[in-house]
């Protein structure tokens, strides 16, 4: 590999592949052409040596824990900035002014609102069903009510599409938990902020006036920030396959909320407070942790460890001290879970073998017990990741809808099965 171009040696035969640079991160060996030009392809399970697309969107450093949204820090944008500030430059490329910033909350303000026919739509669901499987349904059913922004081809309904589902995704969200504890729905209120709002919606009832508290608002809002995008993820990818084929937005997005849905993506972190519960107690971590260590035991520690991340997770950082502020602000001292969760970070930062394996603790870790302490289900932690990252998929989506070079999403087999054969009649297998 030399210069601009890598040569590859195949059968005798030399082939002649480009590198591109980004402009930061690893280069990339072109091999579109491969097939053509060896009748080979690429064996890559889980495609995680394969770039599938150019973007500008995200770029991560796992082994150094860095996230960027448009080449700025997470840290800061979590710190300095809020999230529809944070919607504003995944989608447009750069930080809003302060009047582009008054505008855009203004026009997300004012299409929080739903479809009052969607309100029936709800009834149709179990009393007890997930709140994931009413949103992967209620994304899915907003292209019947918003017809008028399903041309992928006209930037300006790709615009109203995209500002609609930014903005009723909260109100979306918030229906689905009221409707599975059986508590009427709370409408939107224009007065408020973006996740102020959104806390109304899920904790106001009728009998009695709402006050939202603002540490709590915050510490969502900055949670918002740390899930809004992650690069090209598991639901990210499959917004994007799903894209590629020309469906509209809300499908595309319901396709990823699907994908989300998934233990080993967004129900992380319901996964890592499960575990904390069942380790219940201080006293019980050294058991755990030699039950984690035995490679014959099938218990795993979750929330520890990521699949980009080899440093420790910069969005674990600013969670940290968010699930410390959210607990003094409700007056939890001596939580339980809290407790653990310190111990074992304690631990795998300290202890050999997590060391060495680079299981340090994610965000998963913090926000499960963060988002208990609000007040919210684990059922919902899912639905709450999938508000967060609408804003990321839609930016991703519009990317390679823009893009010249995007084709139709069309992976690959290495096939293994049966050679081809001769029908055998019913009669003499």
């Amino acid at each position: 590999m030399s210069g601009n171009s890598s040569q590859l040696q195949v059968d005798g035969k030399t082939i002649d592949m480009a590198i591109k640079k980004g402009s930061i991160g690893p280069s990339v060996i072109d091999i579109a052409k491969l097939y053509s030009q060896t009748g080979m392809f690429t064996y890559d399970p889980g495609f995680t040596s394969t770039a599938s697309c150019e973007s500008q969107i995200t770029y991560i450093d796992g082994d150094e824990g860095i996230l960027l949204y448009r080449g700025y820090p997470i840290e800061q944008l979590a710190e300095h900035g809020d999230f529809l500030e944070t919607c504003y430059l995944l989608l447009e490329g750069e930080l809003p002014t302060a009047a582009q910033k008054a505008d855009f909350d203004y026009r997300v303000t004012r299409h929080t609102m739903v479809h009052e026919q969607m309100a029936r739509f709800f009834q149709g669901f179990r009393r007890d069903a997930h709140p994931m499987a009413v949103m992967v349904g209620s994304i899915g059913a907003m292209s019947a009510f918003y017809h008028d922004s399903t041309d992928i081809s006209d930037p300006q309904q790709r615009m109203i599409a995209s500002m609609r589902m930014i903005a009723k995704m909260p109100t979306l969200a918030a229906m689905a938990f009221k409707y599975t504890i059986g508590q009427p729905f709370v409408f939107p209120l224009n007065s408020l902020d973006y996740t102020s709002n959104f806390l109304r919606m899920c904790f106001a009832v009728p009998a009695e006036e709402y006050k939202v508290n603002p540490v709590l608002s915050r510490a969502l809002d900055r949670i918002f920030i740390l899930h809004a995008d992650h690069e090209q993820n598991a639901s990210t990818s499959t917004v994007r396959l799903a894209g590629s084929s020309g469906a509209n937005p809300f499908a595309c997005i319901a396709a990823g909320a699907a994908c989300l849905w998934g233990p080993a993506h967004g129900g992380a972190n319901e996964a890592a407070l499960k575990m904390l519960e069942e380790i219940g107690s201080v006293e019980n971590i050294p058991k755990y942790i030699a039950k984690a260590k035995d490679k014959n035991d099938p218990f795993r520690l979750m929330g520890f460890g990521h699949r980009v991340y080899k440093n420790y997770d910069p969005r674990a950082k600013i969670m940290q001290k968010t699930t410390h502020e959210v607990l003094n602000e409700l007056g939890i001292k001596d939580d339980p879970l809290l407790d653990v969760a310190i111990e074992l970070e304690r631990i795998a930062l300290s202890d050999p073998y997590f060391i060495e394996k680079k299981l340090y603790p994610n965000i998963d870790f913090y926000s499960g017990i963060t988002l208990k302490a609000m007040g919210f289900p684990t059922s919902m932690f899912t639905a709450l990741f999938a508000l967060a990252r609408t804003v990321g998929w839609i930016a991703q989506w519009k990317e390679m809808i823009e893009d010249p070079s995007q084709r139709i999403g069309r992976p690959r087999q290495l096939y293994t099965g049966a050679g081809q054969r001769e029908y055998t009649p019913i009669g003499r297998r």
